[in-house]
């Protein structure tokens, strides 16, 4: 499947909430990171961005992707390395946007996710009409309880939840990540 804009997705570790309400940095997961690659492959997506300031966390991303990029797992596993090559680890939500901006020319539109609804909220039946446009996309999906207030402030828009019905609304961000990317780049019919 080849997209007609570029689609990129990132993982924003900060700034993100904890479950009191207050805006942290959460820990990067080695799962995540092997998951949302994966993902990002399997759709033809330009990039995984991973958002975090803390540099202990950008050196524990780098030892991951050494081991599968050039080290042992390299040779163990080719689709592994195929998938992780789309990880680009940024400093901030900014940088990630300024780093598509440089690599298509164009200031990518930047969609927002969550578990609740805030914010400009489009379903994706209605943000997929921005695949036939000729800006680049940038999906966010944040770790923790969510995104920061400022970040879905600054989105160009807010997709729906997944199941904003739901009792129980607390999905893993693979899971929600998948369900929103097949949503929105999936086969239909």
């Amino acid at each position: 499947m080849q997209n007609k804009v570029r689609v990129d997705i990132a993982l924003v570790h900060y700034p993100v909430y904890n479950k009191k309400g207050s805006v942290i940095a959460s820990a990067v997961t080695n799962l995540d990171l092997h998951d949302l690659a994966r993902l990002a492959k399997t759709y033809s997506l330009g990039a995984l961005h991973v958002i975090t300031p803390v540099k202990e966390q950008q050196v524990f991303i780098g030892r991951i992707l050494d081991h599968w990029l050039f080290g042992w797992g390299s040779a163990y596993n080719k689709d592994r390395v195929d998938a992780l090559n789309l990880i680009r680890v940024s400093d901030s939500i900014e940088q990630a946007r300024e780093s598509i901006q440089a690599g298509t020319g164009k200031e990518p539109v930047v969609l927002a996710t969550g578990a609740k609804e805030r914010g400009p909220v489009l379903c994706v039946e209605e943000a997929r009409r921005l695949l036939a446009g000729d800006r680049p996309l940038l999906l966010i999906f944040g770790t923790a309880w969510g995104l920061a207030g400022e970040v879905i402030e600054q989105a160009d828009y807010v997709l729906r939840p997944v199941q904003k019905s739901a009792q129980y609304n607390h999905l893993s961000v693979r899971s929600a990540a998948a369900i929103i990317v097949d949503r929105f780049l999936g086969d239909r019919g």
